[in-house]
């Protein structure tokens, strides 16, 4: 009912200006900044991605390493850019807002593109949830085990079954994902930003000791000898520290949902630019930082998770903090992500049965010294289910390391790189094989062959940990 008032009132105010409580498109006036954006995009970027860089680095070594590492950033802020001048369609200041991804594409190039990128963009979501439940649970683990080696002076193995962990993790998200609406959660995502330094300066700080204590830099200019691993392994692993390297990075899959927070003038596209370089150069600057000083730490041996990989057993109480921001962020990203989602499905839920009580219906309950708190019916039972889902898959398949690069290899191309390249085409009618086009699309292409190395890698993964799988029993 209030979306249609906003509506009608956009329908009699022209699209340029607005008035002083309302935007052009009749929505409350938006109020993000460069700054508020960044938060948001750092956020999402430096996730639990950062924990597997020093692998990564292991396995491409010295030299490729950091190249590869900044190549993605390049890739990762200019096609961000492109995916930026997507969101008005025609004029930059006073075109059509799109409002999500999917929107952009379906304004730029409609058809059968909008169902593909909707499978896409949404099943990427519900892989990142599953991830983030498995990342808190080992980091929840990896708090009590390095206790218990305390304790036992490192004679205990400590092993211990993850399940009851991701269930902890599920059951606060059941309770987070009642909060409506994307914007409400600025102060989440300061805190989640506040966070990611934490445990990132924590890895940092015990790569560097590492480093101090060994007395040289490990690691060689072409990554893990052959010896250590097998000449195929070697090739396997390369392709998969790709996909690793390409999730770290992976975030123009919410691009435009944080766009449509920025205010305007200057346009949001001016603002959101600036907000991916900062953003996309203070990322790049931790991950160079990270993944090298913990390859420089433990070179071939450099662990899957940094943090959890049991590379450091002391000073425990610091691993302690770092992991507990690990999970406090993965919290925190876990909606930051999930939100679009729960968001299409409720909007598509109201267009198909407009009539029904069970969907529109909220249910107020008075809290003492509080407003009253609103709950929808279908948003409590669908939200619950959704977190109910990814949990129970996060405990059948816990070796996410590989999913998460699969994840990464497959979400990346179709929605980093083709959909903007694409999008941006349209917008801006570049001619077929023009030079700029040509170079779009050689740009493109080389992306896909990345991408699909990548994926290579992470199933050859995945297959080799089935062998040693039993379902419902990870033990750590």
């Amino acid at each position: 009912m209030v979306q249609h008032h906003q509506t009608v009132l956009a329908v009699d105010m022209p699209q340029t200006g607005g008035s002083k409580y309302l935007d052009d498109d009749g929505k409350v006036k938006r109020n993000g900044s460069v700054w508020t954006a960044s938060a948001h995009i750092i956020t999402a970027v430096i996730g639990s991605g950062v924990l597997s860089l020093a692998w990564a680095t292991a396995q491409l070594g010295w030299l490729a390493g950091p190249v590869v590492m900044l190549l993605f950033s390049a890739v990762t802020y200019f096609t961000s850019s492109l995916l930026a001048a997507c969101y008005r369609s025609g004029d930059p200041i006073s075109g059509k807002r799109n409002y999500t991804y999917m929107d952009a594409v379906r304004s730029n190039l409609g058809g059968v593109k909008v169902t593909l990128c909707g499978i896409v963009q949404y099943l990427n979501i519900f892989g990142v949830a599953i991830g983030y439940t498995i990342a808190s649970a080992i980091s929840m683990m990896a708090i009590k085990r390095s206790n218990c080696f305390h304790k036992s002076g490192g004679k205990d193995p400590c092993h211990m079954n993850s399940n009851p962990y991701m269930i902890a993790f599920g059951l606060v998200q059941i309770l987070f994902s009642q909060i409506p609406d994307f914007d409400q959660l600025w102060w989440l995502s300061i805190l989640a930003a506040v966070m990611s330094f934490t445990y990132s300066s924590a890895g940092l700080a015990l790569g560097i000791a590492q480093v101090v204590v060994n007395g040289k830099v490990k690691g060689s200019l072409t990554g893990i000898s052959i010896g250590a691993v097998t000449e195929t392994q070697k090739i396997w692993r390369t392709f998969q520290a790709l996909g690793d390297i390409a999730f770290a990075y992976s975030y123009s899959i919410i691009l435009i949902e944080i766009q449509d927070t920025v205010k305007s003038p200057p346009s949001e596209e001016k603002t959101m630019k600036k907000a991916t370089l900062v953003s996309v150069s203070v990322t790049t600057m931790f991950y160079m930082l990270c993944g090298c000083m913990g390859y420089a730490a433990f070179g071939d041996l450099s662990p899957g998770n940094l943090l959890t990989g049991f590379g450091f057993y002391n000073p425990y109480w610091l691993l302690d903090i770092a992991n507990a921001a690990i999970v406090i962020h993965l919290i925190g990203a876990y909606q930051v992500y999930c939100q679009p989602l729960f968001a299409f499905v409720e909007k598509q839920a109201s267009i198909r049965f407009p009539d029904s009580e069970f969907i529109a219906k909220d249910i107020k309950i008075p809290i003492p010294g509080f407003k009253h708190l609103r709950l929808n019916v279908f948003r409590l039972i669908w939200r619950t289910v959704f977190v109910i889902i990814t949990t129970v898959i996060s405990m059948l398949l816990p070796f996410f390391n590989d999913v998460v690069g699969l994840l990464g290899a497959l979400g990346f191309w179709p929605l980093t790189v083709y959909f903007p390249v694409e999008m941006y085409i349209a917008q801006k009618k570049i001619p077929r094989w023009s030079t700029r086009w040509v170079c779009l699309q050689v740009f493109s292409s080389g992306c896909l062959v990345i991408s699909i190395a990548a994926a290579a890698g992470s199933i050859a993964g995945v297959l080799l940990d089935l062998k040693s799988y039993k379902p419902f029993r990870s033990e750590y």
